[in-house]
């Protein structure tokens, strides 16, 4: 049994139909990839995942270590071994990241019923963790997230879940805006959380991340359908000028459970707009 699986689920975003069906599933050690046009429903999925209120499952389930989470708040989702990295992770000023990631691994430690972490314990895993990721130890007296750089903000994002140790890490999008340079930083320290205890679902539209963390299964979303899947060799063959992604979007009739899903990506894919150089969809 995988530890996070998704069953035809549906949700709605301010009464409009976002994900119309879809199934996924996740298991430790394993590293999955999300990939699809803006729009497509990646970041409903991911927040559904983690109960944000403002997103409503009307049908299907997430289950996630065998017991139905959908119901569930994200708080009891975290303690329980959930966790995401944000696209727009939100700076709190006046509040150090040192101290945030106590804070946090003791809310962790409260639910299950443990004391909280002792000091000289703490400095130990987290002086630990920052080697493990290559962060400086000055950043952690920084605020967090304020004055970051796009890169600094997902390297902290990182930070949190190697310090929490989820058993399954949702990443929305966390190579958005971010030059060469700080993606192969973040994509290093990706690959440095990567083990059999972790299973993880990065979300994308660009290729280029997975160049530095090979997935193990690429799954294809459009119009809020996950419509074909396969192995690290499928990201590769969906660049929008290429014809197989013409012939993908465009069949009248997929294998998979979305016609609607193979038009729109048609109509994206035979634009006369020529596609960002490092966008796979847009």
């Amino acid at each position: 049994m995988a530890e996070l699986e998704i069953k035809n689920l549906h949700v709605e975003v301010e009464g409009k139909q976002i994900l119309k069906g879809v199934d996924l599933a996740v298991s430790k050690g394993e590293v999955h990839a999300l990939m699809g046009p803006n729009g497509s429903g990646k970041s409903t999925l991911a927040n559904a995942i983690m109960g944000h209120p403002g997103y409503d499952v009307t049908e299907g389930k997430i289950l996630f270590r065998g017991q139905d989470v959908t119901e569930t708040e994200p708080d009891e989702r975290a303690r329980r071994g959930l966790f995401m990295a944000f696209q727009y992770p939100s700076a709190i000023p006046g509040v150090s990241v040192v101290n945030f990631l106590r804070t946090a691994i003791n809310a962790h430690r409260k639910a299950r019923g443990e004391d909280p972490i002792p000091l000289k314990e703490f400095r130990k895993l987290l002086e630990g963790k920052m080697d493990l990721l290559k962060v400086d130890r000055e950043f952690t007296r920084r605020y967090l997230n304020e004055g970051f750089s796009g890169g600094e903000k997902k390297r902290c994002e990182i930070l949190q879940m190697a310090i929490l140790e989820p058993v399954v890490a949702v990443m929305d999008e966390t190579d958005s805006g971010l030059d060469i340079d700080a993606l192969r930083t973040v994509a290093e320290a990706v690959s440095a959380m990567r083990g059999p205890d972790l299973g993880t679902l990065i979300i994308t539209h660009y290729q280029r991340i997975l160049g530095y963390v090979t997935p193990d299964f690429v799954h294809i979303m459009l119009d809020g359908r996950v419509v074909e899947q396969g192995g690290a060799e499928l990201a590769s063959q969906l660049e929008p000028a290429s014809p197989r992604f013409r012939a993908r979007s465009t069949r009248s009739a997929p294998t998979s459970r979305s016609s609607s899903a193979a038009s729109r990506g048609g109509r994206s894919s035979t634009s006369t707009t020529p596609p960002r150089p490092r966008s796979r969809w847009r």
